[in-house]
């Protein structure tokens, strides 16, 4: 059992039960994961990730993109609900990714923690990121990325997250170490609770995407 799938298991199994706007979770609060490189290949292997759109998703972010229509131009219809614009949202503060990038890659600093914060608060906003601080260090020649995620969907969000942090971590010129979440909030939702089991169980799985106001 990799891993995320162990995440899985233990909100299956010892998770709460919650109502909010999207519909009923079970849930675990601050729990941790720490994905070294070959628990990122295990999970990119066996699980659905959409690679290409995630990518896309990714670069769109970076470039500052906020027009929904963008997106749906590259596949990605996720966002849809949001409206025409995406406010205060991934790629508002995405976009400052590719100057602190260069940066790290100038300075390679292992004594400095570089910090990429998302989500100011006191502002509107349709989405608000669930990720909500990535952070870069570098030891012993080698990259460690730390991120700390305030909520995080299980079933969908989380593996995209990390994948996310992948993509991110293989511009820094730096050997990748490992990738550590921290989750405020960690859940699954009750519709995807049997895909969720589908999947532990080695079959193939379909989960249903949530939104809310």
């Amino acid at each position: 059992m990799n891993k995320y799938h162990e995440i899985l298991t233990k909100i299956v199994k010892k998770g709460k039960r919650q109502e909010n706007k999207k519909g009923a979770i079970t849930y675990l609060l601050n729990q941790s994961l720490e994905l070294k490189p070959i628990d990122l290949l295990e999970l990119f292997e066996g699980h659905p990730l959409v690679k290409k759109k995630l990518k896309d998703e990714l670069n769109l972010f970076m470039s500052g993109e906020r027009s929904t229509e963008a997106y749906r131009s590259i596949g990605v219809n996720w966002w849809d609900y949001c409206g025409p614009i995406l406010v205060n949202s991934y790629p508002t503060y995405f976009e400052q990714l590719p100057k602190l990038i260069d940066k790290i890659n100038r300075e390679k600093r292992p004594s400095k923690n570089y910090v990429l914060f998302l989500g100011s608060t006191n502002t509107e906003s349709n989405q608000q990121p669930c990720l909500s601080l990535v952070q870069f260090q570098i030891e012993n020649n080698k990259l460690v990325v730390t991120a700390y995620q305030r909520s995080s969907d299980a079933s969908l969000g989380l593996p995209c997250d990390i994948y996310h942090l992948y993509l991110i971590s293989k511009q820094i010129n730096v050997q990748l170490k490992s990738i550590t979440l921290y989750l405020g909030n960690v859940h699954i939702y009750e519709n995807n609770l049997e895909a969720t089991n589908q999947l532990l169980d080695g079959k193939p799985a379909t989960f249903t995407l949530n939104v809310g106001a």
